[in-house]
């Protein structure tokens, strides 16, 4: 009989599940669950994108494209990352169209980090580039950011992570849980503490066009100095609601991406076909749906946040992504144990903060990529909750 013990990798075995996932399980088996748990856009991906993917299914597009992707949609991405954010990709060696964001983060990491090297990684952010890290024999340094801060980096802090074995900054900005931004400055000031290494940075933006305010999200490669340093990874899933379609994309150097590239060819060959030709529309005919959805995103961003505060979790305002991080220190309860009893008690389920790092502690994510109705009586359950603790 096998010792499976004995077999499998013994890194992948260390890695715990995604802590984003159990609540969903439970609130599975439950009736008249409300969930504001996940990251996934409620509107459906709009119509003449759908229509490109059943057209070139129609007309028999069903074959490998090269692994970079389709040339037109090389084209189309580079033309994108210009008109959006100043920023000029070549379509021959500076792109390659992966199988969701997801698929470009692990392909990045692997292609910089070698054992042993530090990536650092500031938290409370997504649950996927720590055990990257760790797949790819580096070591995560976390950074655990402040909400005093607005959860993003300081030059202080990232000087304080950084020794002789530093290779990689990981920038999950707009963030997803907290909602936090980085501006220009912001950067700018980060690339004051590099300047003179070698570390590089991965630029997880694929929340860049759902941002809110008069200071937007900035590009990390559009601030000078670090263009030559920063792979830019960016998708399809979140702002033009193609979740299902699993579709993304790697910007930067050629000398980065060639190596990129050979991971991809190897471990996929190439993005699927038809989602391929459905992303040249998006990116080509639908900055108006893209617009509209952001609208939405923003009456419900507000409507969140106004919400939690009024019925006492102190919630900072979101400027980027499709969350609220509320604060429910003020209960006493741990993370943990505030959404399992929420759950039980009140059937709303909402994200343990610290699904998303030990810094998460004292809060809950909250996505508002929900109806009205929905937050609507989600803020009313827990409102109710809440006023049953003090009772």
């Amino acid at each position: 009989m096998i010792d499976y013990s004995k077999v499998l990798n013994k890194t992948v075995t260390e890695i715990k599940p995604s802590g984003i996932r159990k609540f969903f399980d439970i609130a599975a088996t439950m009736e008249g669950v409300i969930s504001l748990g996940v990251g996934e856009p409620d509107f459906q991906t709009p119509w003449q994108i759908r229509k490109a993917g059943i057209n070139s299914l129609q007309n028999g597009k069903t074959k490998y494209t090269s692994n970079t992707g389709l040339y037109p949609l090389l084209c189309e991405i580079s033309t994108y990352m210009e008109r959006k954010f100043g920023l000029n990709y070549c379509p021959d060696n500076e792109i390659v169209v992966t199988v969701g964001g997801s698929e470009a983060i692990d392909a990045c990491i692997r292609a910089t980090v070698s054992q042993g090297d530090e990536v650092i990684i500031p938290q409370p952010s997504y649950v996927c580039y720590e055990p990257m890290t760790r797949l790819a024999g580096g070591t995560p340094v976390i950074i655990n950011t402040k909400a005093e801060n607005d959860f993003k980096v300081t030059p202080q802090e990232l000087e304080a992570a950084i020794t002789d074995r530093t290779k990689l900054l990981i920038l999950p900005y707009p963030c997803n849980p907290t909602g936090a931004i980085m501006e220009k400055e912001d950067i700018a000031a980060l690339y004051e503490v590099i300047k003179d290494t070698n570390i590089l940075i991965l630029s997880d933006e694929i929340y860049a066009e759902l941002t809110f305010g008069k200071n937007p999200h900035a590009a990390t490669a559009s601030v000078e100095g670090m263009r030559e340093r920063t792979v830019t990874i960016n998708g399809f899933s979140k702002a033009f609601s193609m979740t299902g379609w699993r579709l993304g994309f790697a910007c930067g150097p050629k000398e980065i991406m060639s190596q990129l590239l050979k991971i991809h060819q190897y471990a996929i060959m190439c993005a699927p076909t038809t989602s391929q030709y459905a992303a040249i529309e998006a990116l080509k005919n639908c900055d108006d749906e893209v617009a509209v959805m952001l609208k939405e995103y923003n009456m419900r961003r507000r409507m969140m946040v106004a919400g939690f505060n009024k019925i006492g979790l102190t919630c900072r305002e979101p400027k980027g992504a499709f969350y609220a991080f509320p604060s429910i220190k003020a209960t006493g309860m741990s993370s943990e144990e505030f959404c399992e009893r929420l759950l039980y008690s009140k059937k709303v389920a909402v994200v343990p903060g610290t699904a998303f790092g030990d810094s998460g502690e004292g809060f809950i994510r909250a996505s508002y990529c929900y109806s009205v109705e929905h937050i609507t009586e989600a803020l009313k359950r827990m409102g109710e909750f809440l006023s049953e603790l003090k009772v």
